[in-house]
């Protein structure tokens, strides 16, 4: 049974939407002055030292043009070590400086799935953040893996709208200057500014030890500490979702006030929202890049609208009370389902409720948002070049409709393009569907698990489109840390991540070296509501084709034995 939707949480998610449109072009447009490959960094000149210094530092020639096989090597290279330093540190945390709490060193098998985990910018966690890593590993792991994660996936983002820009030449740019800008104009200060704010709201920053403190019913209770604030901050804006303690958002110490949940909602989608923006300033065609977001943008103000209706339903299995099991009463259903939907949407997954909790239905959703790729807003620069892949796609299918030769902003697409694109759009879902059929056939993938019958397949297809899909957010009903889980998700993450980026950056390199043509009479426009009709349906119907039989077996089937009154 649906309940009328209360009108206080009605309006607080139109101002969020307000604030994303209002903010998105804004910040899109001072990213574009950033990433332009002329020397004009107005109001950048703070910072600019800091660049110089670690070009220096790292003796590299930002002006050093590279073919998309040097960049893909040179980001392979460099997130192998960041990957290789994460582990390390976990395997000898017991050793290294600030662990007011002697917290043991990482098992392998944790250790190896969290490395890969913040290697990926999915920021899986199978474990408590509190009770297993140090402030020293969380510090120079974690925190510094949540920046260079993300500016990697953007530095990518910016080499396909270079590429897309240049005529008859091989290079797309320079990975090491990408990076490094993206980190130390972009990131940094937005997370420096975010995480004042934070510490002001009441999100902890501290070296302390914990404190035993005593309830008022004269029990025990740690109270845990650590700094939390400078890495929440890069958790939302670089969509990592990572938190700092084990139960993410909806702990005091991460997530304290309404206003520090509306701004940890708002960050989640303000950057990939805003590249939208940069990329049409990129590759000088704004209408192109507002096609892309309107497209995002419809997407996930539909999902919104389902998961409202869903989670504000009553549940007929425990007599028509509503679904408030695993809701963080501080914030209530509403702020919950638009950081459901937010969250899985940009591939960020922070929590500031229990996914396992939310109606059938209502699960369905963000699990859903997950299995479509990283195009609904998705990801800093994954859910951008993300959604290009499916527009390629769509050019393809329109021009072979059409009889002509596809192209997509004056570039003739080639078998190759298609190819590539492809690969990037499916590998993923095999991932999910095939590691998902062997969790649930097995004793390893069934034992973890807290419920039976389709919920129970829920919990199996959310952790493995969590970890195929980059996202990281987790149903919280299932337990991964485990030899299976840690290994079968560490891998899915790992493939899902380059079967991407590789994919993307071969498509920027044929398309650089390719001429531009200029529209004509017979040239598909990609900037019109016919564009994001196309768009839309083609990414629709490629995630309802691959996944709705598990859909049906999981959460829809769910659904409909509820109204019975079944609950599992």
């Amino acid at each position: 049974m649906t309940t009328p939707l209360p009108s206080a949480d009605v309006l607080r998610a139109i101002i969020y939407l307000v604030a994303l449109c209002a903010l998105s072009p804004l910040l899109g447009y001072f990213m574009f002055q950033v990433y332009r490959d002329d020397d004009h960094h107005r109001f950048l000149r703070p910072f600019r030292f800091l660049e110089n210094w670690i070009y220096k530092i790292a003796d590299v020639n930002p002006r050093e043009e590279m073919t998309w096989k040097n960049y893909a090597w040179a980001l392979l290279t460099f997130n192998f070590v960041g990957f290789a330093i994460v582990l390390i540190l976990q395997l000898i945390q017991q050793w290294l400086p600030f662990n007011p709490q002697h917290l043991p060193n990482v098992p392998f098998p944790l250790a190896f799935n969290t490395a890969i985990s913040f290697m990926s910018n999915t920021n899986w966690q199978a474990y408590s953040g509190e009770s297993t890593l140090s402030y020293f590993t969380q510090l120079a792991g974690l925190t510094v893996q949540n920046f260079l994660s993300a500016a990697t996936a953007m530095a990518v983002m910016v080499a396909l709208a270079r590429a897309l820009t240049r005529k008859l030449q091989p290079t797309i740019g320079n990975f090491w200057s990408d990076l490094i800008r993206s980190t130390v104009y972009i990131l940094l200060p937005l997370s420096i500014v975010f995480a004042i704010f934070l510490v002001g709201q009441g999100v902890v920053q501290s070296f302390s030890h914990y404190i035993e403190a005593t309830t008022i019913e004269g029990a025990k209770q740690l109270i845990p500490f650590g700094p939390a604030a400078s890495q929440i901050a890069i958790k939302q804006l670089g969509t990592n979702g990572g938190g700092f303690f084990g139960v993410n958002s909806a702990h005091p110490f991460e997530n304290p006030t309404a206003l520090s949940n509306f701004w940890e909602m708002l960050a989640i989608l303000l950057i990939p929202s805003a590249l939208v923006f940069t990329f049409g300033f990129l590759i000088k065609n704004k209408r192109h890049g507002a096609a892309l977001w309107v497209t995002m943008l419809i997407m996930f103000v539909v999902g919104l609208v389902f998961a409202y209706m869903a989670n504000f339903a009553t549940n007929p299995a425990i007599g028509n009370h509503s679904f408030l099991e695993g809701i963080e009463t501080r914030f209530g259903i509403g702020n919950s389902s638009i950081w459901s939907v937010a969250t899985s949407a940009a591939s960020n997954g922070s929590v500031n409720a229990m996914h396992d909790s939310l109606s059938p239905l209502g699960g369905l959703i963000p699990m859903f948002n997950i299995m479509l790729g990283e195009v609904i807003f998705g990801g800093v620069g994954c859910g951008l070049y993300g959604i290009v892949l499916f527009a390629i796609l769509t050019v393809f299918l329109a021009g072979l409709m059409v009889g002509r030769t596809p192209e997509y902003l004056g570039k003739k697409i080639s078998a190759k393009e298609v190819i590539w694109a492809s690969v990037g759009i499916l590998v993923p879902c095999a991932l999910i569907l095939v590691f998902s059929s062997i969790a649930a056939v097995t004793e390893m993938g069934l034992s973890s698990l807290n419920n039976k019958g389709p919920h129970g397949l829920s919990e199996i297809l959310y952790v493995f489109s969590s970890a195929s899909g980059n996202n990281g957010s987790a149903f919280a009903g299932l337990n991964a840390n485990t030899n299976f889980y840690n290994y079968a998700t560490g891998f899915c993450m790992l493939i899902a991540r380059f079967a991407v980026l590789i994919p993307v950056l071969a498509i920027a390199g044929s398309l650089a070296e390719k001429k531009t043509t200029p529209p004509s009479a017979g040239t598909f426009p990609t900037h019109g509501a016919l564009f994001v009709f196309l768009l839309i349906s083609v990414i629709i119907i490629v995630g309802a084709l691959t996944f709705f039989p598990a859909l049906t077996l999981g959460p829809i089937v769910e659904h409909l034995l509820m109204l019975q009154g079944k609950a599992f």
